[in-house]
């Protein structure tokens, strides 16, 4: 019976043997995949982080761009008040014969003349406050304001869309026929 035993222990060895090498194949081939999935999950880490940086520096200069032109609007701006003064100016010095009225030219021309000089001083952030400190102290005024200006513009692009009238009448008799 001994000699029986051998050869059913000799496979068991075997089956043992080969299940315990499918064993480790498999753990090493679990390991082997998880390292992988560590590598892919480094490089998209990476990715992601030049992308962060990318869009970080994109923000920046977008924001540097914006703040130039913010910056060489203003100054346009601030010119362009600075001008108007100046022509108010020049216009009441031909009033020279009528002194309240070259008073009133003066006065109005020094007003512009401060506030062109106001907006060359004040940041854009300045100003964003300002505003922002007006709306809470008089916010109805602002949303009278606002509807004014929304008016305004509505009847302005209301009367800039039509088309000029035909002197011969209705311009929809050009197409009845």
């Amino acid at each position: 019976m001994a000699g029986n035993e051998l050869p059913h222990d000799a496979p068991k060895d075997t089956l043992h043997g080969t299940a315990h090498e499918a064993q480790h194949e498999a753990s090493h081939a679990a390991a082997s995949e998880r390292a992988q999935w560590r590598g892919l999950q480094g490089d998209v880490e990476g990715l992601a982080d030049v992308a962060a940086e990318r869009g970080r520096g994109l923000l920046d200069a977008a924001r540097l761009q914006a703040q130039s032109y913010v910056e060489q609007r203003k100054s346009d701006a601030a010119q362009s008040v600075h001008d108007l003064a100046q022509t108010i100016r020049n216009s009441g010095r031909d009033l020279g014969d009528k002194p309240n009225v070259r008073a009133f030219f003066d006065s109005a021309a020094d007003g512009l003349q401060q506030l062109g000089s106001s907006i060359e001083r004040r940041s854009l952030g300045d100003f964003y406050s300002e505003a922002e400190s007006l709306a809470r102290r008089a916010p109805v005024a602002v949303a009278v304001g606002t509807f004014v200006a929304g008016l305004i513009a509505a009847r302005f692009i209301k009367s800039s869309s039509l088309p000029p009238e035909a002197p011969e009448g209705d311009a929809r008799d050009s197409f009845r026929a």
